[in-house]
């Protein structure tokens, strides 16, 4: 993998640059013990000095997914060499419960995208419509996950609810579990895990319907479902939260932001 060299690790050591990426110990033991890093195209160590334009190669384990291809593409909204930003259309699951399924979205973006590494760093449900970030190797990966995980990406939803009125600014932080009666629902459970979700927005869009923007702390599943049910405003057309009998989810994840962790530039990608 190149790295081109940016003011934000201008005369510090490769190691001391990997540090501020948060690498974990295996891989940085690996290129510790490695012979094939370069700066310039000059044999390196991780104590060696980069400066602001140097050109930093460093031997990345090539791995390929698992995904089988589905020979379909996928609609791209952004792609780099490290990673890529991708639109998952209502139905479509963001990938197989087994490799054996090929109509996924991991599935059309092995054959869209220019990697044969291709991962999720989170997930949308099967009904939710949006945007999803992947990264294309498996150092990237790790970075993106760390990044997701100190809450460095930013992940914007819209969903509309049954209101006359505009829903409050407010923070839902209520703990999130699986519902015991029904496999594939999650409730709001003392014995759950974290959930904490901001609704940062609200506008009445008339006919008895608000539209809500929302961003999300943590990533549990199904989330902003069960946290919008809880507080009494369940997402229009949620079969499993609320009393609709259609699936028509009325949700989506409609922007990403973050610091691209290799390049520094701002990346910042909207559904419309």
């Amino acid at each position: 993998m190149i790295i081109n060299i940016t003011e934000a690790w201008d005369n510090m050591t490769i190691e001391a640059m990997l540090q501020s990426l948060h690498i974990p110990k295996k891989p940085m033991h690996e290129l510790r013990m490695s012979k094939a890093i370069t700066i310039n195209d000059e044999p390196a160590t991780l104590r060696s000095t980069i400066h602001t334009g140097d050109s930093l190669f460093l031997p990345i384990p090539e791995e390929k997914s698992a995904y089988k291809s589905s020979y379909r593409l996928c609609e791209v909204k952004y792609e780099d060499e490290h990673l890529a930003i991708l639109v998952k259309p209502k139905g479509v699951k963001t990938h197989p419960n087994d490799m054996s399924e090929s109509n996924t979205l991991l599935n059309h973006a092995i054959y869209t995208l220019d990697s044969e590494y291709v991962e999720p760093v989170h997930r949308l449900d099967q009904e939710t419509v949006g945007l999803l970030l992947v990264a294309k190797n498996p150092f990237i990966k790790k970075i993106l996950d760390r990044m997701l995980e100190d809450r460095q990406i930013t992940r914007t939803y819209r969903a509309k609810v049954k209101s006359h009125l505009p829903l409050k600014t407010q923070t839902i932080d209520l703990p999130i579990g699986k519902d015991k009666f029904h496999p594939n629902k999650r409730r709001v459970s003392q014995t759950g895990d974290r959930a904490v979700t901001h609704i940062v927005s609200s506008n009445a869009l008339g006919d008895g319907i608000a539209e809500v923007e929302l961003t999300l702390e943590t990533g549990r599943t199904h989330q902003i479902r069960v946290h919008l049910a809880a507080i009494g405003y369940p997402v229009l057309g949620d079969p499993l939260y609320s009393d609709s009998n259609l699936r028509q989810l009325s949700l989506e994840s409609y922007k990403l932001e973050f610091i691209h962790p290799i390049t520094q530039e701002k990346i910042a990608a909207t559904l419309d």
